[in-house]
């Protein structure tokens, strides 16, 4: 069983509390979704719980974890050390490989859907899909036969296939499961209960809600009660103004009537400025009151800047494009590849893992970068292909370095929920979200008129969901996205290309 009482997690740099008084136990079988904006501390969170040691370089943990779980952890990316390993030599560093026989292998790799031969292949593991890295980590934390799962963002890069097959693991592997999620449809399906882990107050107040609901019934809970919340608070408001409206004329009044009193009618001063003490002291009761008052809901919610970029002709074609084969190294993904997009349109490629999406939306990169009568921004699926890491948040938005642009820049990281203190720390510091709105920022001052986006709502949280898509539904430009999220393609795209081993498919959506 997993025990936290009292956790509370300190950044050191600031001296913020991420997380404050967190109490909560998590059984066999039970699946808790651990929530909130980015840089929030989920990901610090199940780190602490695996008691890892790294942590204490800027987290000061105090609380108390005990865990008694046999604990497979998977993390958000593919640490660094691992990248450049083959396959093979990847599953070779886990003592447990040399445990499998050739059926449990095989029995294990048809779980998860993988190739059979895949533990034994020499391609190097930053070759792979970010799915089918997800997958090779997953089969590599399951060789020993863990009790409790902590999963930081484990659908990342999944197809929708893949998803669903996530989800039924999850719900059917009896394990204990603690994983940081942005798919709605994962938490929908999967989570048996919710930890929201939120920053209120200009990211200054702590505030932690463990819920033990499915994920739908959580979010139509917190909207009811924020609901009834905020019309009890305007009730209250409502009554309260009234009471000093009134008290006002009263006073007024009463002030009046003192300052006209003459000085030869002592007695009426007198039971006048009796009356004056007792309206004063309702109105220091009606200003108790307000005090108590049922106080007004609060939420963190996501904010995200404006996308604005020059006008092209609607009919003006961006891309056509002609491909007899796509490739990495030496393996052909695809063969007999056309796609044609307008600059009104807007393109979600999907397709299942390891199919060449990404690759195919690099390949686009390097052709569109050579016009000169596009502006085209790249948002990659890893932020360290587009981030320095070394620098920060207010550097990397830097263009000319006057103190116009740095307020400006100031004023869009912070309307992206970023702390005086988080603008300031290299880029390496920041959460996946963080560095994902980051790159929204980035792109924001870009101006450009094609948008190439991989995997653009990946790290996000759910909170930031809706808004993502409504900032690029309203987008005047072109948009090429790789995307595994459905409610992205659904709310933004007007058509879908299927990639397939034979080609592209192109539909209207």
């Amino acid at each position: 069983m997993l025990t936290i009482q009292n956790l509370t997690l300190t950044h050191k740099k600031d001296l913020v509390n991420l997380i404050e008084d967190l109490s909560f136990a998590i059984k066999p079988g039970e699946r808790l979704a651990l929530i909130g904006e980015e840089g929030n501390g989920k990901s610090s969170l199940l780190r602490a719980i695996l008691g890892d040691e790294s942590i204490h370089a800027y987290l000061e943990v105090h609380g108390r974890i005990v865990n008694t779980f046999r604990t497979g952890y998977l993390p958000q990316e593919l640490p660094e050390g691992d990248r450049g390993l083959s396959a093979y030599a990847y599953f070779c560093g886990h003592e447990r490989f040399y445990d499998q026989t050739p059926a449990q292998l095989g029995s294990l790799a048809a779980r998860l859907r993988l190739s059979a031969d895949v533990f034994y292949s020499e391609q190097r593991m930053d070759t792979f899909s970010g799915g089918e890295r997800v997958k090779l980590q997953l089969a590599r934390l399951l060789m020993d036969e863990p009790e409790l799962l902590l999963l930081d963002e484990p659908s990342n890069d999944l197809d929708g296939e893949t998803v669903r097959f996530l989800s039924d693991f999850l719900c059917s592997c009896g394990l204990a499961v603690l994983f940081v999620s942005h798919d709605e449809a994962l938490l929908e399906q999967a989570a048996t209960g919710v930890v929201l882990i939120e920053r209120l107050r200009r990211r200054q107040v702590p505030r932690v809600s463990v819920c033990r609901q499915g994920y739908g019934e959580f979010v139509q809970a917190r909207a009811d009660l924020f609901a009834h919340q905020a019309q009890v608070a305007r009730k209250e408001r409502e009554e309260h103004d009234k009471k000093m409206r009134r008290y006002e004329q009263i006073r007024a009044r009463v002030e009046h009537e003192q300052n006209a009193v003459s000085r030869q009618d002592p007695g009426t001063a007198r039971l006048l400025k009796k009356k004056m003490h007792t309206v004063l002291s309702m109105g220091r009761r009606f200003e108790r009151e307000a005090q108590e008052m049922t106080a007004m809901p609060e939420s963190e919610e996501a904010i995200f800047a404006r996308l604005t970029c020059p006008p092209l002709p609607p009919t003006k074609v961006v891309l056509d494009l002609h491909l007899d084969r796509l490739c990495i190294e030496d393996r052909t993904l695809a063969q007999d590849i056309h796609i044609c997009v307008r600059a009104v349109d807007k393109v979600c490629i999907t397709g299942r893992n390891g199919v060449g999406k990404s690759t195919l939306l690099r390949v686009i990169r390097d052709q569109l970068k050579k016009r000169e009568d596009l502006r085209v921004f790249y948002m990659p699926q890893d932020p360290g292909d587009l981030l320095d890491m070394d620098r920060t948040p207010l550097e990397l938005l830097e263009r000319t370095g006057d103190k116009e642009e740095q307020v400006r820049n100031t004023v869009a990281l912070g309307s992206m929920k970023f702390t005086g203190e988080e603008m300031n720390h290299p880029c390496r510091g920041l959460s996946g979200g963080q560095k994902a709105k980051l790159m929204f920022l980035m792109m924001a001052a870009s101006g450009a008129n094609v948008l190439l986006l991989d995997e653009p709502t990946r790290n996000l949280s759910p909170l930031s969901g809706p808004v993502v898509r409504t900032l690029f539904a309203s987008y005047p430009g072109c948009i090429i996205a790789v995307s595994h999220d459905e409610r992205f393609m659904k709310a933004v795209c007007t058509r879908e290309a299927q990639l397939t081993e034979h080609g592209l498919t192109l539909n209207e959506i």
